[in-house]
């Protein structure tokens, strides 16, 4: 048996001027976001609309220290939560849409059942995570040293909102992450066990989408990214349906401990892992869905199907060139404890791997991205 579901209502606009005309925001209505995006384009329309800030509670990826916090000083009245803002905002607002008193922590090692109290409505302004259509928030767990994803039916967001001007104010490298991400969710969601010919679909889509962009960078130069804009958001969002039905595997699971440790980006940490994931996949099982994968990748990309990966690795080097680990910090010793980490704490992704990777296999492959 296969399903596949879409949860949010999806919504388009021109800009937050047009959405905020439709929405009727209010004081009923809480704006989680970061200044710098709501100074530009939200403060002119969010009349008595109540604001918090998330960077005020903590920098980089959410971490359950800083939801805790941010959950103590929810304004009282609140029955709408507008997230705008990269995965670490939408991620925090999905926790924040739940009611009751408890620990973040405790939420995520499943000691507590929480009930969702607020409408969430999620406008991305990254081209990356998918998460307005998925019901996954990660969190660093501070006090376990890992980061963990949470899968609830009650954080699926209500709507989601695609407004390409968001997306366009984006630092170079957070456009480079944020795609490199949702590339990685369209290509693992594919080869997941649970994949079916909807989840199919969309991922190929998002693939085609995001590669022909890549395509056009590489022919053009990096700094035209914000040209395409509307197409990596839309392929973010195709990518977010394929991955929020089919799941993601190895490569999220693997580089949730360098988040975790080092606190390399999502997106960053993904990169490091997929090209040496993918070439385990092929080597174990060479025979199977990975050749489709690999078909559909030679035709975006203009090559022969068995060339599609170190081509693949190859244009992504273009977008963000690829580092080894030790260039972060990490030590040869952290890596027999990050294998651990993963077998101990991400069953719910390995599940979904092409094949079962081994501890052996997945320290051959924290060994060759060292």
């Amino acid at each position: 048996m296969s399903s596949f579901s879409i949860h949010p209502v999806i919504e388009q606009y021109e800009s937050f001027e047009d959405y905020a005309a439709v929405a009727k925001l209010c004081e009923k209505d809480l704006l989680f976001t970061n200044e710098f995006i709501y100074e530009p384009f939200m403060k002119a329309y969010a009349g008595e609309t109540k604001v918090l800030f998330q960077e005020r509670y903590g920098r980089g990826e959410p971490s359950d220290e800083m939801m805790d916090a941010i959950r103590k000083d929810m304004p009282e009245g609140i029955e709408r939560i507008i997230a705008v803002g990269g995965g670490t905002v939408i991620d925090i607002a999905k926790i924040l849409s739940h009611g009751g008193d408890w620990a973040v922590e405790d939420l995520y090692l499943g000691k507590v059942v929480a009930p969702k109290v607020h409408e969430l409505v999620v406008i991305p302004t990254t081209c990356g995570t998918g998460s307005e259509m998925t019901n996954v928030a990660v969190s660093a767990l501070v006090k376990q040293n890992t980061k963990k994803g949470l899968a609830l039916d009650s954080m699926y967001p209500d709507r989601a909102v695609l407004i390409p001007e968001m997306v366009k104010t984006l630092p170079y490298k957070f456009f480079a992450t944020s795609s490199i991400d949702a590339m990685i969710h369209a290509a693992e969601s594919y080869l997941s066990p649970k994949a079916n010919a909807f989840t199919e679909m969309f991922s190929e889509r998002a693939l085609e989408l995001i590669l022909s962009g890549y395509r056009f960078l590489e022919a053009e130069g990096t700094e035209k990214w914000t040209e395409r804009a509307g197409d990596f958001l839309l392929a973010s969002n195709y990518a977010g349906i394929a991955f929020g039905n089919a799941g993601v595997g190895a490569v999220h699971a693997l580089s949730y401990p360098l988040g975790g440790a080092y606190h390399i980006p999502h997106g960053e940490s993904n990169m490091l892992m997929f090209s040496e994931v993918f070439r385990k996949y092929k080597e174990k099982k060479p025979v199977g869905k990975i050749n489709q994968l690999e078909e559909m990748l030679g035709r975006i990309l203009g090559v022969p199907a068995e060339a599609s990966l170190d081509a693949l690795a190859d244009l992504l080097n273009v977008v963000l060139p690829l580092n080894k680990l030790h260039e972060y910090g990490v030590k040869e010793s952290d890596l027999p404890v990050f294998t651990e980490s993963v077998i101990t704490g991400q069953q719910r992704l390995l599940n979904n791997n092409y094949v079962e990777l081994t501890a052996e296999d997945m320290m051959a492959i924290y060994t060759a991205r060292f």
